[in-house]
């Protein structure tokens, strides 16, 4: 009997399991395939929530999370719990996805045993290591160290051509944040937030990357304010995310409003179906910036660059920046033009067709 190939995936946090489950549900349909997962924990309760949504069980749980825990913190608690386990199960080949720092540590983990990776989003690119911070620098750092390079999209994998990367080891596959979709968005979902919007224009907030907590999520508070002042049928829906920093300044700059409802995450469930029932989104997300075009919906990205160019070429996204002028501008002319809403809503998405997992689970198992 033919000896299985062992495949870990290693992640943790909230967008890495939503879209590495649907691909680790796909290669357990390979007979192939045998396979492990491993979560760091760098997110706890959110993380958790998808892996329940999901139905995923990991073999092993480091559990890092702990209060007030900085990169210094996740990198080396990574590191160092990962050790025994590679040591002990030597997979054939470990799966990290994006650009986070359980990726990255992970990735250097296997670097150091001799175990060879393959890196699921691959080949996304700002070029300024200071934007997105650190994640810019991680998948970098993560192309270096990776065999296998999963791309998105033909631009992600011009990237890595350019940076040396054999063709042979390239696989544009589309991203497997699509294939969740598929999972989880529901007909005739209905949730109390949704009630509470009813015959209102609804805008659906998340705002969390380091670079934008303090003053850049300031002004982003102000511009949203005047935006509630001039329009009386807009409501806002922001998920919080759990820094103490990001929620200290919600509540003081939009908790006293009516009309802004501050929540915590919801499970990717019920993200899934908010974002699939909102009129428009408002992000610092990449994720997001991937998925809401699936769902018709426009996105206005927070941040002053992004590596899903994608999007702004494809016309599903707009980059607004983090100035209070540009983000009261960028919203308020969404509001005012309706040929700009139908046009942003009506785009093709350009991040793939939700067979990623498929595509990726059939290279793996040649």
């Amino acid at each position: 009997m033919e000896e299985k190939r062992k495949i870990m995936s290693i992640f943790g946090t909230r967008p890495e399991a939503i879209k590495l489950c649907p691909l680790i549900e796909e290669l357990r349909q390979r007979e192939g395939i045998l396979c492990r997962v491993c979560v760091t924990g760098q997110h706890r309760e959110m993380l958790d929530q998808v892996l329940g949504v999901f139905d995923l069980r990991p073999d092993y749980d480091l559990a890092i999370m702990r209060e007030g825990q900085d990169l210094f913190d996740i990198t080396t608690a990574v590191l160092t719990g990962l050790r025994p386990i590679l040591m002990e199960e030597r997979p054939d080949l470990v799966l990290v996805h994006g650009d986070t720092t359980t990726a990255f540590a992970a990735a250097l983990a296997c670097f150091y045993l001799k175990i060879p990776v393959g890196h699921v989003e691959a080949g996304l690119r700002t070029y300024d290591l200071r934007s997105p911070f650190p994640e810019e620098w991680n998948r970098q750092a993560l192309t270096k160290l990776a065999v296998h390079h999963f791309a998105p999209t033909e631009r992600a994998r011009e990237n890595l051509l350019r940076e040396g990367v054999p063709s042979e080891r390239i696989l544009v596959t589309g991203n497997t944040g699509l294939d969740a979709l598929r999972k989880t968005v529901r007909e005739g979902y209905t949730h109390p937030e949704l009630e509470w919007a009813r015959g209102s224009r609804l805008l659906l907030l998340t705002l969390h990357r380091r670079e934008s907590v303090g003053a850049p999520m300031a002004r982003i508070f102000r511009a949203l304010r005047r935006i509630l002042s001039e329009f009386e049928d807009v409501k806002i829906l922001y998920s919080m995310h759990p820094n103490p920093a990001i929620r200290s300044l919600a509540w003081k700059l939009l908790g006293s409003w009516e009309r802004v409802h501050l929540i915590d995450p919801p499970n990717v469930l019920d993200f899934h179906n908010l974002m699939a029932n909102c009129d428009w989104i408002l992000t610092d997300s990449g994720g997001i910036q991937e998925e809401a075009p699936s769902l018709h919906k426009p996105v206005l990205v927070l941040r002053e660059s992004t590596e899903r160019p994608e999007g702004l070429e494809a016309g599903c996204t707009r980059l607004v920046g983090t100035g209070e002028e540009s983000v009261y501008r960028g919203v308020r002319e969404l509001l005012e033009n309706p040929a700009l809403f139908y046009a942003m809503s009506h785009s093709p998405n350009p991040f793939g067709d939700g067979d990623a997992s498929r595509r990726i689970a059939d290279y793996l198992n040649k």
